[in-house]
């Protein structure tokens, strides 16, 4: 007599049904988290360039052993006696510390973005000056025609409005400022600007001329550079692109990035 051989069963095993059961659950969960969250970008990417350029850890002092156990006592660090001395205390509160004084200065130029929007649209100068957020800081961008008559360095009054509000601004907070001028291709000489490069380092020293003249301000935050034609942002191939080109920058630097260049 024949044995009857059991039918093989089809399909997954049992636990993996069970398994896939948790699995899905978790996903939904963490789904729901992140729909339930929200995400200031401008927070997140801000703190991620911080912890690329200077990261938090640069401030406590290493806990691995870079040279042999016996050199070592139990409990000691890789540091020398001096430095060791000078390290600071590695809690929590020298942490948060740092990351409050961290959101000020975050928070500073934020402000600084928002008073700057605030006064360009009341006064209708959103076609001749722009500001932008940037790694470095916040950056404006101000037309050659709001500032200065063409081939010359003079603030012009009307440059001077825009000026003031930034002058008032600087005073409330000690961030280093760099100021370039550019220009376009078209070549110039004369008695007073020989090259587009005198032309443009002579519009960037009048805007810094003029904000220490009218304000409290610090010679030494301000830095200046004229770099002529040769950073243009959009081709000299038309008048309205040669136009963009013909610019002052007022590069309002982030403490962070100055700190780390001191």
């Amino acid at each position: 007599m024949k044995r009857r051989r059991r039918p093989k069963k089809s399909g997954a095993p049992k636990w993996m049904v069970t398994y896939s059961d948790m699995i899905t659950l978790v996903l939904v969960f963490f789904i729901l988290l992140f729909s339930m969250s929200q995400i200031d970008m401008h927070k997140f990417e801000s703190i991620t360039e911080s912890f690329q350029s200077r990261a938090i850890l640069d401030f406590l002092s290493s806990s691995s052993v870079t040279e042999s156990p016996d050199s070592l006592d139990e409990g000691s660090t890789n540091l020398p006696d001096s430095e060791a001395d000078d390290a600071p205390d590695l809690n929590e509160s020298h942490l948060a510390e740092y990351l409050e004084e961290w959101e000020k200065k975050e928070d500073a130029l934020a402000r600084l973005m928002d008073n700057i929007e605030v006064f360009l649209e009341e006064e209708g100068l959103t076609d001749d000056v722009t500001a932008n957020r940037t790694e470095e800081g916040v950056v404006l961008v101000l037309q050659d025609n709001i500032l200065f008559e063409p081939a010359d360095a003079d603030v012009l009054e009307q440059g001077q409005l825009f000026l003031d509000e930034i002058g008032g601004l600087l005073e409330e907070m000690p961030n280093h400022v760099r100021i370039e001028g550019h220009t376009d291709t078209r070549p110039i000489s004369n008695y007073r600007y020989p090259s587009n490069w005198e032309l443009s380092g002579a519009r960037a020293s009048s805007v810094i001329r003029y904000l220490l003249d009218e304000f409290d301000l610090d010679v030494e935050r301000f830095s200046l550079i004229g770099y002529g034609e040769v950073k243009p942002v959009a081709n000299n191939d038309t008048p309205e692109n040669m136009a963009k080109n013909r610019r002052v920058e007022i590069i309002i630097l982030d403490a962070e990035l100055d700190e780390i260049n001191e």
